[in-house]
């Protein structure tokens, strides 16, 4: 039998519950935060408690991810860190909101893929070579599903 799959993107569609962009705060090391895109870009700034701030204080998570990419100053360790960084905001977010854990663990064993149309990292969208992307958000629900699953039992 063929493993089924659950493509998500954006926060307005089917399991759009799964975007970073979903609005369901976070609360992390005594700090809350609008959504996990929010913490996500943050997170590149950690000796800059003033850039932060300014990050959680956008209105949009679109505007935290804006500033977060086109801003100086990341930090010099980011590409070995971010996906731990993305782990703990999902573990949060999924653990925090009992409707969202809910939801994922309903998923099952279906694979989880992240139908982005151009990021090849935390999507499936193709790489340079044309191969398909990594899927890395999907991949890490998966995870956190297992690991919600195996605390429920």
């Amino acid at each position: 039998m063929e493993k089924s799959v659950i493509s998500f993107y954006g926060r307005g569609r089917e399991w759009g519950e799964f975007s970073n962009f979903f609005e369901a705060e976070i609360l992390i090391d005594g700090e809350t935060w609008p959504t996990v895109e929010h913490y996500f870009q943050a997170q590149k700034f950690p000796s800059q408690p003033e850039i932060q701030q300014k990050i959680r204080n956008f209105k949009t998570p679109g505007q935290a991810k804006n500033f977060g990419v086109k801003h100086s100053g990341l930090r010099s360790d980011w590409e070995q860190v971010k996906d731990n960084v993305m782990h703990e905001a999902l573990r949060a977010k999924f653990s925090q909101h009992r409707n969202l854990r809910k939801l994922l663990l309903s998923t099952g064993d279906a694979e989880l893929v992240e139908s982005s149309p151009t990021d090849s990292y935390w999507g499936n969208a193709a790489r340079k070579d044309g191969s398909e992307g990594f899927n890395k958000l999907g991949l890490l629900l998966m995870e956190i599903r297992k690991t919600l699953a195996s605390d429920e039992e």
